[in-house]
C-alpha cells in the first residue's frame, strides 16, 4: 500500500490515497488490512484485542471480557496481555476488589498462587490495570487473576509502573482511544524465582502503546527495581528495541513498511 522513499512515504494502493505523498515525521492514515493472524480469527471476541497483531503464537492463549493473553507455563506468568482502551471506559467507577486469586482456566499444576508473593520481596504486578477496568465488573475482577500479573519490586510497582499506567490513562484521555500490549523481560535463561511454584521474576517490564488514529507508537521498557516517576521519560524506547529484547512481534498486522516505519521511531508528539 505504501512505497518509502527517502524522507516520503507514498500510497499507491488505496482509492482515498492514491498518489498521496507524506513527509518524515508526518501521521500516516491507517489503511486497514485483510490479513489477521490465526490467532486473532480463533479467539473470536477477542478479536478486537489484538486487531493490529498477536505479538507471538506460543503460550496459552486466554481470552478475558476486556484483554486477552499469551501465558506461559513455564514462567508461570504472562508473556503479553493486550488490550484495547477507550475514553469512555477510564471513567468507570466500580470499586476494585484487589482480591488476587487463581486463574481456573490455566490449570492447577501450572498456576501462580497468592502463597508465592508472601514474604518474598514482589508483589503482584498487574499487566492490566484494575485502574483501566473499572467500567465493568467483570473486566476489573478478571485483572486480579494471577496468570496475568507478574512479581514486581513493591517500590516499582506503587511509583514508576503506576505512574505508567496513569500516563496511558491520559492519553487516551487526550486520544481517545489506544491499543496496549504490555509484559515481562527475562534477560536470563533461568531466571530468578519466588514461592512454593517458582513464579519468574522479570528483569524488567514492557509497554507498547499505538494510536491508530495518528499510526503512531511509543514503548517504554522500565527495570524491575525502584526508579523515581519523574524519570518515566528516560525509559521510552521504540518499539523495535522491544522487538529485541522479547523475541515478540508487534503490530504486524500493519503494512509492512507502515509497520517498519511506526516501529522504528519514537515520536517527540508523545512527551507532551
Amino acid at each position: 500500500l505504501y512505497r518509502v522513499r527517502p524522507r516520503v512515504i507514498v500510497c499507491d494502493a488505496h482509492p482515498d490515497y492514491a498518489g498521496t505523498r507524506w513527509a518524515a515525521g508526518q501521521d500516516l492514515p491507517l489503511i486497514r488490512v485483510s490479513h489477521h493472524t490465526a490467532h486473532a480469527s480463533a479467539l473470536g471476541d477477542c478479536s478486537n484485542q489484538i486487531k493490529y497483531g498477536a505479538p507471538s503464537n506460543s503460550g496459552q492463549l486466554l481470552c478475558r471480557l476486556a484483554y486477552v493473553e499469551s501465558y506461559n507455563p513455564a514462567h508461570k506468568t504472562p508473556d503479553w496481555v493486550a488490550y484495547h482502551l477507550t475514553e469512555p471506559e477510564i471513567h468507570g467507577n466500580f470499586l476494585r476488589t484487589h482480591d488476587y486469586r487463581v486463574d481456573p482456566e490455566v490449570g492447577a499444576d501450572n498456576n501462580a498462587s497468592i502463597a508465592d508473593f508472601q514474604h518474598s520481596g514482589y508483589v503482584p504486578g498487574q499487566m492490566v490495570p484494575s485502574k483501566d477496568m473499572l467500567y465493568n465488573a467483570r473486566a476489573m475482577n478478571e485483572s486480579y487473576l494471577l496468570s496475568s500479573v507478574v512479581p514486581l519490586n513493591p517500590r516499582m510497582a506503587s511509583g514508576i509502573w503506576a505512574a505508567l499506567q496513569q500516563r496511558v490513562r491520559d492519553l487516551v484521555q487526550a486520544r481517545g482511544e489506544l491499543y496496549i500490549v504490555t509484559g515481562p523481560i527475562y534477560d536470563h535463561k533461568t531466571p530468578k524465582t519466588i514461592g512454593p511454584d517458582r513464579v519468574a521474576v522479570p528483569d524488567a517490564c514492557y509497554e507498547v502503546i499505538f494510536d491508530p488514529i495518528h499510526v503512531d507508537a511509543i514503548a517504554f521498557i522500565i527495570p524491575n527495581r525502584p526508579e523515581p516517576s519523574k524519570d518515566l521519560p528516560n525509559f521510552v524506547t521504540s518499539v523495535n528495541e522491544v522487538e529485541r529484547r522479547t523475541g515478540l512481534n508487534f503490530l504486524s498486522n500493519l503494512d509492512d513498511p507502515v509497520e517498519s516505519l511506526v516501529e522504528s521511531r519514537v515520536s517527540p508528539f508523545w512527551l507532551h
